[in-house]
């Protein structure tokens, strides 16, 4: 199996299980940013945002907020989270099976994920816009 996480939601992988259900696995990060960053799983194979139902989505979502408030509400602590999807290897996807981080964060912890950001202003938001209108305006919804 060339999937990870396909292969840890068939249980031929080892993983620390935080939730699972018909749909969605919850699990540790193996290579965590902080204690408890776990990795919200379709058990349903997909590879980024383009090619996964928004249903499928919402769930992560759905189950990457409870993941989140069971963090902020147990002995880890947390004063929020950072919930994150990496779409595509050009925004540090590197397993390629959609997921959803969800990063518990306390006050002062010095983890900064966008760390080097530069603001950059768009010269022409106007045709920006547009751009993205028509290209949504031809998506299938």
């Amino acid at each position: 199996m060339s999937c990870v996480f396909c292969a840890i939601v068939a249980g031929d992988a080892p993983a620390i299980r935080v939730h699972e259900d018909d749909d969605y696995l919850a699990i540790l990060d193996i290579r965590p940013f902080v204690r408890g960053h776990t990795l919200v799983v379709p058990k349903k194979h997909t590879v980024d945002l383009t090619d996964t139902p928004a249903q499928t989505l919402a769930g992560m979502m759905a189950l990457g907020q409870r993941v989140a408030a069971a963090a902020r509400q147990s002995e880890l602590h947390a004063d929020g989270n950072n919930v994150v999807i990496n779409d595509g290897r050009a925004a540090f996807q590197s397993v390629f099976h959609i997921h959803l981080h969800v990063v518990p964060r306390s006050t002062g912890d010095k983890l900064s994920f966008a760390k080097g950001l530069v603001v950059r202003r768009d010269p022409d938001r106007e045709r920006t816009g547009r751009i993205l209108r028509d290209a949504l305006a031809r998506l299938q919804p």
